[in-house]
């Protein structure tokens, strides 16, 4: 990306670095140390440096590698401060609910700060041990801020069992049923299921054969792990459910309408110009969404009031309502697209479903192999609302 110039001053403006790996040529490589050195002068200035450990990126909910650049840029910039408390390593912990689709949750988990000097005085005197030291301490940490599915045999397994158990877990753990205890409830799911991996080889082969014929089941039935939570949706709710979105319709073709061109132009854009950025589309909508629904609402703003004729006031007003139509739109939309899941599942259900009824068996069977043995104590979460 820093090969076009135009480009690396954008992203150096934006206060990034480029970081050169052997796939970019074992010429390049070296230019890492004047990155290094720059990292480096960014500390020494007592600012935030932003590293992904890491070194790549990919779509699974694992903790992979830590690459040693973070440690070189760590033990270098501590120099000047010797034992001292100078440098700390902020672990950082993302949890994304969904890596492409829109209006999705997104967790940033933050751990306790890793004082570096603790490792200076052995750095000294052997820099390898010291910095497998220091690494293997970020990584333990890292993984207590993420959801860390650590298997590479059964991932698919572990990642549908997580979800499918999620709720019984959350209210096992006696834990709100909210976003972010839901959250602490998978990193439960995650170590008990990496630790029946090794323990109990033929009950994680068992589990693996129920979760790929549930999530089958799932497909052929067009229905998500959700809906399988409550045993039946009455039909009151059902209908009250229909009524009010019925009512409320027009609100979302307003949202729509108003929302439309900037929602679809990330990807118009990034079509048109054959952009292909891999892992990152989420990221490249998010970025060009922060251009074109600003822009498109003050100019869609500016067309509306000249229309009304109104008061500089109304453009004041007309611009910031319009992405509250939008928020309102997307919730009428999610609603009913929960609403129609629901209806199916009733559908299902009168009509006796085999598949159904086997289904549900199988969702039942994954949650007791998840809560046998015991997950655990109740894990230390905040006390906020």
């Amino acid at each position: 990306m820093f090969k076009n110039k135009k480009v690396a001053k954008i992203l150096r403006f934006s206060k990034m670095l480029p970081a050169f790996r052997m796939r970019d040529g074992l010429e390049n490589l070296e230019k890492n140390n004047i990155v290094f050195e720059r990292c480096a002068e960014v500390l020494d200035h007592n600012t935030a440096l932003g590293i992904m450990p890491e070194g790549n990126q990919g779509g699974f909910r694992r903790l992979r590698p830590l690459v040693k650049g973070i440690f070189r840029i760590a033990f270098s910039a501590q120099q000047k401060y010797g034992i001292q408390p100078g440098v700390k390593i902020v672990p950082v912990g993302i949890d994304y609910n969904d890596f492409e689709s829109f209006g999705k949750h997104i967790i940033i988990n933050i751990g306790k700060p890793i004082e570096v000097s603790d490792y200076m005085a052995e750095y000294t005197e052997n820099p390898i041990k010291a910095t497998n030291k220091l690494r293997n301490r970020l990584r333990d940490d890292l993984v207590g801020v993420t959801l860390n599915l650590a298997t590479e045999k059964h991932y698919d397994c572990f990642e549908t069992a997580t979800n499918v158990a999620n709720t019984a877990i959350v209210k096992k753990l006696q834990m709100p049923n909210k976003t972010l205890y839901r959250f602490f409830a998978r990193q439960k799911i995650a170590k008990r299921l990496v630790a029946l991996e090794k323990k109990e080889i033929e009950m994680t082969e068992q589990l693996d054969n129920l979760c790929a014929e549930y999530k089958e089941n799932l497909k052929q039935l067009n229905l998500h792990s959700w809906v399988l939570e409550k045993k039946t949706y009455k039909l009151k709710g059902l209908f009250v459910n229909s009524l009010l979105l019925l009512l409320t319709t027009p609100v979302f073709f307003i949202g729509f309408v108003l929302n439309m061109i900037p929602f679809f132009a990330p990807d118009i854009i990034r079509k048109v110009l054959k952009i292909n950025f891999p892992g990152g589309l989420s990221s490249l909508r998010f970025g060009l969404g922060m251009s074109t629904f600003p822009i498109f609402y003050i100019l869609q703003g500016i067309w509306i009031y000249k229309k009304l004729n109104g008061s500089f006031w109304n453009l004041v007003i007309i611009v910031p309502l319009q992405y509250v139509f939008g928020k309102l739109s997307f919730q009428w939309y999610k609603s009913y697209k929960k609403l129609l899941a629901k209806l199916r599942y009733r559908r299902l259900q009168h009509q006796n479903s085999p598949v159904l009824l086997k289904t549900k068996l199988l969702h039942e069977q994954i949650i007791k192999i998840v809560q046998t043995p015991k997950i655990g104590k109740e894990p230390k979460v905040p006390s906020f609302q």
